[in-house]
């Protein structure tokens, strides 16, 4: 099995990981879902990854018809509005891959497309967008993937391996990819919610008590609702040089920039998946509605 063509779709952060790779690997056969007048800015303008200026193939939905590979790399609160382009996309043989966060979007692409498309996957990788311009750290992990039901590395599994490689993207292939996910998922409710609260960098969670509190809290949440799913996960610990001090994570940069959040792919999610196991999970809860008044003061709805 071989993966000999690809559809992006999102140009983000997390997309930005993806396109010089694979637009040298596949030539043509890669391409950057998109249409209007968006479509029409990157072609012109392209994006500029890690300081150098890259073009790529840009197509609409139609023309992506039947991929081998589909790429879904945009935020969660654009997922709705993809679904239908991705069940257009999505042919007899094509694989579905999702690189967001959390530990649903695979059900919900599921719900449109089928569970048989899908090659479950998360990312490693810290990274940004401001305009046209993506960065995103050189040694990240990339991509991490593997099959919902079975341990073993499957054709598609070993198509994606193989043309990863080729395209020079980091990745990793994982026999427990549930587990990996939930256990991402622990790190960012811990790391990325406290912070978008109180407006602190990282350093935060290793100079306070309180703030160490709250991140511990988080996660052992997160931990009993795993539980319940029949995950094991642990907390995950913070320490000094593993980023830098003044970093701030996803959720608060979106804070800053006056954005949504997707403060419901971590705590509403999570908020949903405790109420159907009967857990009661009152630091997510607190944090969901603090982050949620926190957008309607961007939004002038609050004073």
């Amino acid at each position: 099995m071989e993966f000999r063509s690809a559809a992006l779709v999102g140009a983000g952060a997390i997309g930005g990981f993806f396109i010089k790779g694979l637009s040298e690997a596949l030539g043509s056969s890669f391409c950057l879902v998109a249409s209007g007048e968006r479509a029409d800015r990157l072609r012109k303008n392209g994006l500029v990854i890690n300081g150098e200026q890259v073009y790529f193939n840009v197509c609409s939905p139609q023309e992506a018809a039947g991929a081998d590979l589909i790429l879904v790399a945009t935020k969660y609160n654009s997922l709705p509005g993809i679904l239908e382009d991705v069940r257009y996309m999505t042919g007899p043989g094509t694989t579905v891959v999702s690189t967001l966060n959390g530990v649903d979007s695979e059900e919900i692409l599921a719900e449109v497309i089928g569970q048989e498309h899908i090659l479950n996957a998360f990312m490693i990788v810290a990274s940004r967008r401001v305009g046209n311009k993506v960065d995103y750290n050189l040694d990240a992990q990339g991509l991490i993937f593997g099959e919902k039901d079975t341990p073993e590395k499957t054709p598609r599994a070993q198509a994606l391996d193989d043309l990863l490689t080729k395209a020079g993207i980091s990745h990793r292939f994982t026999s427990k990819i549930l587990t990996e996910q939930w256990q991402k998922y622990v790190t960012n409710i811990g790391n990325n919610l406290p912070q978008a609260i109180l407006g602190v960098g990282y350093q935060a969670y290793l100079d306070s008590e309180h703030v160490r509190f709250i991140h511990d809290r988080l996660q052992d949440e997160v931990i009993r609702v795993a539980a319940a799913n029949g995950i094991n996960v642990h907390r995950d610990e913070n320490y000094s040089g593993r980023v830098i001090p003044e970093a701030r994570f996803s959720t608060l940069q979106d804070l800053d920039a006056g954005r949504r959040t997707e403060i419901e792919m971590f705590a509403g999610i999570l908020m949903k998946k405790a109420a159907e196991a009967g857990i009661e999970v009152p630091y997510v809860t607190y944090t969901y509605h603090a982050i949620k008044a926190l957008e309607e003061k961007n939004e002038g709805l609050i004073r």
